[in-house]
């Protein structure tokens, strides 16, 4: 069942299950994805006993604003403080947040500015975060192509190629990025709902532009975007998975990610698992968050 409450300058829409008295968990889907990555999570984390709670990203599925006024804004530091808006909205202290692509990103951010509500960490990628003002410089020919859509998006074109064609677009992303993964059309069409959102273009267009420099952020989170300008550490207890078969960051990148985690940390890799790691290899995933809730890291 879906719910909603207002929470920032979104109506969210959430699912929430398990006990309501159980240890808090939520987990955040990035893009091109929805809440639907974690139907195979859910029931192993409600089963132990937890309270599973899964947001639509501003953009995608049921979620939307509250103006018309509020800028469409993908960038990082917002999609922070949504989730920063969803914890007080639900009177949640502390929970453990797991995440991937942009959903790992805000909950990254989260728990390196405001430690205090983050039990532990599940991050897909390691350290998500944005260094902008790093973005222009190239990386390696094999990484830069991976990152044909990014560069798309920053034309005009790439806003209208995403516009007309945005299902077959993202079911691309989904093929190119696990492509160990052999998804059918149901699976696909179930998440691709989302992405009819009003919003979608504008949030995605925006998120992929804003990270490059290319157009000004939302200033109601500019303190915020600086803060993260000094790529401050995470000292939460934190668990990076990665896909051994990820076709958007090969899993190596994230072997020099430990110098920014200056707590408890463990880094896994999991072999053929791609970009969507908990819809790919739940088990794993869950394995992770309860180990988190529990206090422990996987050796």
């Amino acid at each position: 069942m879906v719910h909603h409450l207002h929470a920032g300058v979104l109506d969210v829409a959430y699912l929430d299950e398990g006990p309501r008295t159980g240890p808090p968990v939520v987990l955040l889907h990035g893009f091109p994805y929805d809440v639907r990555a974690f139907d195979a999570v859910t029931p192993l984390l409600v089963s132990a006993g937890c309270r599973v709670i899964a947001p639509y990203l501003r953009g995608y599925g049921p979620t939307r604003f509250l103006s018309d006024e509020t800028p469409r804004s993908g960038e990082q530091a917002v999609l922070a403080h949504d989730l920063l808006a969803l914890l007080d909205a639900l009177a949640i202290d502390s929970a453990v947040l797991a995440g991937y692509d942009w959903g790992g990103r805000a909950a990254c951010i989260v728990a390196a500015l405001w430690p205090q509500r983050v039990r532990g960490l599940v991050t897909c990628g390691g350290y998500n975060m944005h260094d902008v003002p790093a973005a222009m410089t190239p990386v390696a020919p094999e990484d830069e192509h991976r990152l044909w859509y990014q560069y798309y998006f920053h034309s005009e074109r790439g806003r209208a190629g995403l516009q007309r064609h945005r299902h077959a677009l993202c079911r691309l992303l989904w093929q190119q990025w696990s492509p160990h993964w052999q998804f059918d059309e149901a699976t696909y069409a179930r998440t691709a709902e989302s992405f009819d959102n009003p919003d979608f273009v504008d949030v995605v267009i925006h998120s992929y532009r804003v990270r490059f420099g290319l157009v000004d952020g939302d200033p109601a989170v500019a303190s915020t975007e600086q803060l993260l300008r000094q790529q401050p550490h995470i000292a939460v207890p934190t668990v990076s998975l990665n896909g051994g078969g990820d076709g958007v960051f090969r899993a190596e990148i994230s072997a020099a990610h430990s110098k920014f985690f200056t707590g408890p940390y463990a880094r896994r890799v999991i072999d053929r698992v791609g970009h969507n790691v908990p819809q790919e290899a739940p088990a794993e995933f869950a394995q992770a968050v309860l180990g988190l809730v529990a206090g422990t890291l996987p050796a």
